[in-house]
């Protein structure tokens, strides 16, 4: 089974969690990974909006997860991602995934983070007291990407 939600809404990582591992006796590992909007330097910024194309962002999601599951062993993956303005220490993304085994969980939780990071079409704004920019991609995301080709 798979989960993939784009909501302004929070959610709950132990009831994602519980849900995800469901009451399925083959499952080994639960991997579960949250990002929070941070203040990166200088705790200038005060917020984050995301933006997205609901049709595009959606089809990426789910290509994404099946891209994980091709190359592991995977139970139940949850992919949720919030969008709209979120505050310092709110949570942005969560990803859960399941499987027989904890190292195939673990690299499929990494594998579908560092894929989101550079391959979902979200938008970011980052506001500060004096102005607001849109967050470019970063060279790092694309190396940790580079490590899976």
């Amino acid at each position: 089974m798979n989960k993939i939600l784009v909501q302004k809404e929070n959610f709950d990582l132990t009831t994602e969690v519980a849900l995800a591992r469901g009451n399925d006796s083959d499952i080994g590992a639960v991997v579960s990974f949250v990002g929070t909007v941070r203040d990166l330097d200088d705790a200038s910024i005060k917020k984050m909006t995301l933006e997205h194309y609901p049709q595009m962002t959606e089809k990426a999601l789910n290509t994404i997860v099946e891209q994980a599951q091709a190359r592991w062993p995977l139970g139940n993956t949850t992919v949720i991602h919030r969008v709209g303005e979120l505050n310092i220490n709110d949570q942005i993304v969560l990803v859960i995934t399941t499987s027989k085994h904890r190292k195939a969980a673990f690299e499929s939780c990494e594998f579908i983070m560092d894929y989101l990071k550079t391959q979902a079409p979200f938008w970011k704004k980052e506001h500060t007291n004096t102005d607001s920019k849109w967050v470019e991609a970063k060279d790092s995301d694309t190396s940790q990407v580079n490590k899976w080709c």
